[in-house]
């Protein structure tokens, strides 16, 4: 997939939170060491923090889209991707935000 849809890209920048998956040795453990290597040489990971992630913003989000917009299973990506981009289209238009409560406050006692 990389070579294919991602031929001229010199690198390929992940977000992600650190399940133990999220790294790189998990290449190594699927792909033989010069292809693990190969596809690590245009892989940058940034890991977002291990407590309070703001990762969980774009969970509750995907979570949010799938109970109001995809409620059953859609067979065909055409049809998918029609409905994600209504339902995108809908909340951006509705201005609709997720309202962030963690605060510095509830950091400080937590940390």
């Amino acid at each position: 997939m990389v070579d294919k849809n991602y031929k001229k890209v010199k690198v390929i920048r992940f977000v992600l939170d650190n399940l133990n998956i999220h790294f790189a040795s998990s290449f190594c453990e699927t792909f033989t060491k010069k292809e693990a290597k190969r596809i690590l040489s245009k892989i940058e990971f940034y890991y977002t923090p291990k407590h309070g992630s703001w990762l969980n913003m774009a969970e509750i989000k995907i979570n949010m889209m799938d109970r109001e917009s995809l409620a059953r299973r859609i067979g065909q990506a055409d049809i998918l991707e029609s409905k994600i981009t209504h339902w995108a289209q809908k909340r951006n238009s509705e201005k609709k935000k997720i309202k962030w409560t963690f605060t510095r406050q509830d950091a400080d006692k937590k940390l």
